[in-house]
């Protein structure tokens, strides 16, 4: 059997990983998948409420368990958790697996999509005492090295609409992997 192949997308919350994944799984005719969203129905509740009861620990293991079983797909763009790449096995995993694809926005830009997003405040903790725009920056200083790591390509979506987004990603592709999408 070949190799699965995967596309991944990182980046922090707020940055269009879910959006931009199901819609670059459209165009690709793959199948999509959302690390947070799979997490949440095999624990049968929010990330929050994981969070609150079992620590973030036991989120990570969750987290790390379904991207291992999601990897096994063939022909899927996974859109994963911000926290995703925490995990150097997870990082490396990832690269291998196919391209990998960090979604990048600006702090103020993050801090108002995840205001204008009802379930982000519902589903998700915060991650830092201080919560909002302190944590964001608190936050993404210490993962940007590692989605730079991870990364295979890079895509600032600031200024830029959903459909010009997917087409960036589109266009920076792999030769193999668009030439067998497009036969």
């Amino acid at each position: 059997m070949p190799p699965s192949r995967t596309l991944a997308l990182i980046g922090y919350r707020g940055t269009g990983k879910s959006t931009v994944g199901m819609r670059l799984a459209r165009r690709l005719k793959w199948d999509w998948a959302d690390t947070d969203n799979e997490v949440e129905r095999r624990a049968g509740r929010t990330i929050k409420e994981i969070f609150a009861t079992d620590g973030e620990p036991v989120f990570r293991q969750l987290e790390r368990e379904s991207i291992l079983e999601l990897l096994q797909r063939d022909r899927v763009v996974l859109s994963t958790g911000g926290g995703a790449i925490l995990n150097a096995e997870t990082r490396r995993d990832l690269r291998q697996a196919g391209p990998v694809v960090w979604l990048k926005a600006s702090v103020q830009t993050i801090a108002t999509r995840i205001l204008q997003d009802a379930s982000t405040n519902s589903r998700r903790p915060n991650l830092t005492a201080r919560g909002g725009i302190a944590e964001i920056r608190e936050v993404l200083a210490r993962r940007e090295p590692l989605y730079q790591e991870c990364a295979t390509i890079v895509i600032d979506t600031e200024g830029m609409r959903l459909g010009a987004v997917v087409t960036a990603v589109l266009e920076q592709l792999p030769a193999d992997l668009v030439q067998e999408i497009s036969t």
